[in-house]
């Protein structure tokens, strides 16, 4: 610390560019795998949360359980659809570029 504790600064250095290899999906997997893998995770949560759901109503499931696998179908519903709408907005923007 400087004088009156007042902390020393230290000038800003910019970032380094990124490498090429950074920018390949984790495992190299494609963007289109990943999305992919994202609506078929919401799909199994849903299906998940329907058959609580029908277990539940037969006397068979709890209500717990039921809850539980209905909120985390909607948080996947969620993930998917925003997924769904950013790629359809990248897509417009890029699509919308002058050439």
């Amino acid at each position: 610390m400087a004088p009156l504790g007042i902390p020393k600064l230290y000038p800003a250095l910019p970032d380094d560019a990124l490498a090429p290899e950074s920018a390949i999906a984790p495992q190299g997997r494609s963007f289109a795998e990943v999305l992919a893998e994202t609506f078929g995770g919401a799909g199994s949560a849903l299906e998940r949360a329907d058959s609580s759901e029908h277990a539940f109503a037969v006397g068979r499931g709890s209500l717990q359980a039921m809850v539980l696998d209905r909120a985390q179908a909607d948080v996947a519903l969620a993930l998917a659809s925003t997924a769904a709408a950013r790629t359809a907005q990248a897509l417009t923007t890029i699509l919308g570029m002058a050439v």
